[in-house]
């Protein structure tokens, strides 16, 4: 079933390329008008072109997601094109490997700024739109590794476990204004990201229960879900699409 975003418009940060790009994709089938923030101008274009040539609706603005001011200038642009912003899916971050000794401060301060501080300012400049209307989705894009740990990546993990807390809190304060917030903590995703990283990614899926790695569309479906009226009485809520990598006690 698709369920209708007609009317709403969504900035999806880090939406150049994978999980953001397909959450874009997803969010545009179901009829949202999508703002495609990424750093990368290139990446951003492409999925704009993909999704206009799917027949939805979207936009490509280049920003730093961890700048105030250029925040600021993207959702005014964004407000100026498409209206204002009621879906906010917190997806940019950086997620490198160093051993926790290794770790100088300049990249441990790197990582909080863009993984946690950046998504609490977009969240920050948006969150006004959301309260105007008496509704909104603020979706938060952290880490199974939050659950289980991950090796070599303390500062990583500490910023989406900061993440992951700031969740709850907005759930928490927004609540009665209609705005909901949810997280979602990916397990190992197929995207150039994960290629890219300093493990065997083949071998890591065929040791999960489900037996394979995570696809975009897997993360795509659960964030369109959390976007949609279905999902408005769940908020502070962890939707772990993990393959099976952590599962919670019930």
């Amino acid at each position: 079933m698709t369920r209708s975003l007609d009317g709403k418009v969504a900035v999806i940060t880090g939406a150049g390329s994978g999980i953001g790009r397909g959450i874009a994709l997803r969010l545009a089938e179901d009829r949202a008008a999508i703002a495609v923030w990424d750093l990368n101008p290139d990446g951003a274009a492409e999925t704009v072109r993909m999704v206009e040539d799917a027949g939805g609706k979207a936009i490509a603005i280049t920003v730093d997601c961890s700048d105030r001011a250029a925040i600021r200038a993207a959702a005014d642009a964004t407000r100026s094109t498409l209206g204002p912003i009621t879906i906010l899916v917190n997806n940019a971050g950086i997620a490198p490997f160093t051993p926790f000794a290794d770790i100088e401060e300049e990249e441990f301060d790197r990582v909080i700024r863009v993984n946690l501080k950046g998504p609490w300012l977009v969240t920050k400049e948006i969150v006004p739109d959301m309260l105007a209307a008496g509704w909104g989705r603020i979706i938060n894009i952290t880490s199974s590794s939050t659950q289980s740990g991950s090796f070599a990546q303390s500062h990583y993990v500490a910023s989406k476990g900061g993440l992951l807390g700031l969740t709850k809190a907005l759930a928490l304060e927004l609540g009665k204004t209609g705005i909901t917030a949810n997280m979602i903590p990916p397990g190992s995703i197929d995207t150039p990201m994960l290629r890219g990283a300093p493990i065997d990614a083949e071998a890591y899926g065929a040791s999960l229960p489900v037996d394979r790695l995570g696809k975009v569309a897997d993360i795509a479906a659960a964030a369109a879900f959390l976007a949609s009226d279905e999902a408005g009485y769940m908020t502070g809520q962890t939707i772990s699409t993990n393959g099976g990598r952590y599962m919670g006690s019930a």
